[in-house]
């Protein structure tokens, strides 16, 4: 240090610091990366935001400043599975004919691709353990890809046939992926989607379902 030069103060808590490995376009991706990594290997609850950062070569502040706190990093993991955004277009196109066929392919194929199964089992393992976990995937699932499809459709109960149709989904997911249960485990995924395909439609689509019975349609959550 030069003489008389004033020492340099500590840095301030929560701001990162400005370096080649912390800016740049590509700091939040590797975040991302490093999250779905460390969320898969190591499950929600031994997962940190510390953790994070290290495996990403961040300062912590920095998963802090693109993500905020541990669940909305888990959120944010959860996304770039499903890319709800860039999918559900494509789900809606064409009408309402075939939507529920739609929606299940899209889902098992999201499932059947080894790149977004092993961060996706650990947010299903997760879920099933972890009520913060549990709450994030509920979320995501009912208002982020669900609930949007069912608004665009324009149907009465949106938000009860979002909700009938992640339960039947998400139970697939559980039974084929999670616990392995045969026949399921080992079905062929064309089967599957045959199969799904006309109930998801009915959730989704059909006037007489409804919580109040057929035919009703006194609940709008358009």
């Amino acid at each position: 240090m030069t003489p008389g030069a004033e020492a340099p103060g500590p840095r301030r808590r929560g701001r990162p610091s400005r370096t080649a490995a912390t800016t740049g376009p590509d700091a939040r991706t590797r975040i991302l990366a490093a999250a779905r990594t460390e969320f898969a290997e190591r499950g929600y609850d031994k997962t940190s935001i510390r953790g994070i950062a290290k495996a990403a070569e961040v300062d912590a502040a920095l998963v802090h400043h693109y993500f905020g706190t541990k669940d909305e990093v888990f959120a944010a993991a959860i996304e770039v599975s499903f890319e709800p955004a860039l999918e559900i277009p494509a789900i809606l196109a064409g009408g309402t004919q075939d939507v529920g066929e739609r929606l299940a392919r899209y889902f098992i194929a999201v499932w059947e691709n080894p790149a977004s199964r092993a961060p996706l089992l650990a947010v299903m393992r997760s879920a099933l353990t972890h009520e913060a976990a549990a709450k994030v995937l509920r979320g995501f699932v009912l208002r982020r890809l669900l609930g949007r499809i069912a608004e665009q459709l324009d149907v009465p109960d949106a938000t009860f046939r979002a909700e009938l149709a992640a339960s039947h989904m998400v139970g697939i997911a559980v039974l084929r992926y999670v616990l392995r249960a045969e026949p399921l485990a080992s079905a062929d995924p064309e089967k599957i989607i045959a199969m799904v395909a006309p109930t998801l439609q009915r959730y989704l689509t059909d006037p007489s379902t409804g919580p109040d019975g057929p035919g009703t349609s006194s609940l709008s959550d358009k």
